[in-house]
């Protein structure tokens, strides 16, 4: 089963916001404060991880996310069609991809995941990063043996659960 996040909500929630995510100004450069963002919840994610898209259309193609995760939050083992760029600003995150060791990222650290690599993600302390994707963002959810599980199933063990698409 894949369970694919409906980015389609997402963009027809930032439409009804009134941040469209691919503006016209965006051609002739952009700037963005953290002040001016506006932070949502993304369908299939833990609900401790919110997120402003600056650029692209995570549901079409690539972009790139400012998220922000409170302290302890945690995407369990999960891969990515895209390949994803992470790039820490404040607090600590630790990353760690099967095989091998966990990094812990400090602000400043790059960490690249490859697309489809299972790996597992956390933020010890409350952590802003930005993410880059290079194609269309999903999200699968893996048990140990590499089984997809549903967000609510994978979400579970850590008291968490899955944010929802917005209403209509």
């Amino acid at each position: 089963m894949t369970t694919r996040t409906p980015w389609g909500c997402l963009v027809v929630s930032l439409v009804v916001l009134g941040a469209s995510p691919v503006r016209a100004e965006e051609a002739m450069g952009k700037t963005v404060n953290m002040t001016e963002m506006k932070f949502m919840a993304f369908p299939g994610m833990p609900t401790c991880a919110s997120g402003s898209v600056q650029t692209g259309d995570p549901g079409k193609g690539s972009s790139i996310i400012f998220a922000k995760m409170a302290a302890g939050c945690t995407f369990p083992w999960h891969w990515h069609t895209p390949t994803e760029h992470l790039m820490i600003v404040s607090g600590t995150a630790k990353a760690e991809m099967k095989g091998s060791a966990p990094a812990t990222l400090r602000a400043g650290a790059f960490a690249l995941m490859p697309s489809k690599h299972v790996h597992r993600f956390s933020c010890p302390t409350a952590c802003t990063l930005y993410i880059y994707s290079d194609v269309a963002f999903d999200m699968h959810y893996v048990d140990d043996a590499g089984k997809e599980l549903t967000p609510d199933d994978a979400l579970k063990p850590l008291k968490e659960t899955a944010a929802k698409p917005p209403a209509p």
